[in-house]
């Protein structure tokens, strides 16, 4: 009996001790939901989020919409259920700003290294992981408008009601207002028109007046410009390379530039969301997103037309994207000082150009 006891008490124990464990250990997460761009929704479909959820053998939900919409909602509710969030610059230093984003443990990242130190620097500051870089140039019909070569060229009077030109609000909103203090300074160089990262505000407001008899319409949504080069509502416009792509399949005719003088950059970057159950599943869809075979995937034309960060990666034909010569004479923003001049910028925007 004494024997049997003993055996009981030690079965018991053994059992107690697995379902400890059982408890206390870490189930690994199948699912992951990625709130991302609304530009491109089937190629992101096809060649990042299914490809990723089957390699880890993960659920993948997804939510698309503009950057500001997106960072907006996920500010105000931090129990959304979305764990990666992919945002425009701008958006990802506000959101580290504001403590929405877990920090990132980058030794969990193994491309991690692939990246240059400023775009490691970047993600080390807004803890989000840039993945690509995008940059403005100027998209027009030159059937209608002759060859356009700068950025001066858009305050031409010959251009009176033919342009349109991306909202403040949006991702290169504020690019415009450099955009205006540069041509204000009679400047072509980006570089020479910044001193500390900031701008002369009355003087670019002043030639944004002064360049408003040209603008026909101010746009929220880059895929708006389709439609009205198509329907000849507009010749020209200042277009992030992103969707220089999309607007040339419905306006053949039209040409793509970004004049030698320099350009202005913006990184999309992912992050972690403070209140992701999927941590695991959002670290490696992190280091997916930099992978070399992922970066080589999205850069092609008949996918994102991403511009790759990952340095192992080389592209033998790459179109419309800020990458080799474009990407050497693009300028970043200081988005911590464009932030902050925000509110006064989309105040002075209003009532000038609406």
């Amino acid at each position: 009996m004494k024997k049997q006891s003993k055996i009981l008490m030690t079965v018991t124990a053994l059992l107690i001790m697995f379902l400890v464990a059982g408890c206390s250990g870490k189930k690994e997460s199948k699912n992951l939901t990625v709130s991302t761009f609304g530009l491109a929704t089937k190629q992101m479909t096809r060649d990042v989020l299914k490809p990723f959820g089957k390699d880890n053998n993960l659920t993948v939900k997804s939510q698309f919409g503009d950057s500001s919409s997106r960072f907006t909602q996920v500010s105000h509710n931090p129990n959304s259920g979305i764990d990666v969030i992919e945002l425009a610059q701008n958006n990802a230093v506000a959101g580290n700003n504001k403590n929405v984003f877990k920090k990132i443990d980058f030794s969990k990242l193994k491309n991690f290294k692939y990246l240059t130190k400023d775009q490691q620097k970047l993600a080390k500051d807004t803890n989000s992981v840039p993945y690509t870089v995008n940059s403005i140039g100027i998209i027009y019909n030159p059937k209608k408008t002759g060859k356009i070569t700068s950025w001066d060229q858009l305050w031409d009077k010959a251009l009176e009601g033919k342009i349109a030109i991306p909202d403040i609000a949006t991702t290169f909103g504020p690019a415009m207002v450099y955009l205006a203090n540069q041509h204000a300074l009679n400047e072509e160089q980006p570089s020479n028109t910044l001193q500390n990262g900031k701008i002369d505000q009355d003087k670019a407001f002043k030639a944004l007046k002064e360049l408003k008899p040209n603008v026909v319409k101010t746009y929220s949504k880059s895929s708006d410009l389709a439609n009205m080069f198509k329907s000849g509502e507009i010749d020209a416009a200042v277009v992030g390379d992103f969707a220089v792509g999309m607007i040339k399949n419905a306006a053949p005719d039209v040409e793509y530039v970004v004049p030698q003088a320099g350009t202005y950059a913006n990184y999309d970057t992912a992050s972690i969301l403070k209140n992701s159950k999927n941590t695991d599943a959002a670290y490696k869809y992190l280091d997916y997103r930099i992978s070399k075979q992922s970066q080589t995937k999205v850069a092609g034309s008949n996918s994102l037309n991403n511009a790759p960060v990952n340095s192992s990666v080389t592209l033998s034909d790459p179109q419309y994207m800020t990458y080799g010569d474009t990407a050497k004479r693009a300028k970043m923003l200081d988005f911590n000082y464009v932030n902050k001049q925000l509110p006064t910028w989309i105040k002075l925007w209003n009532k000038t150009m609406n």
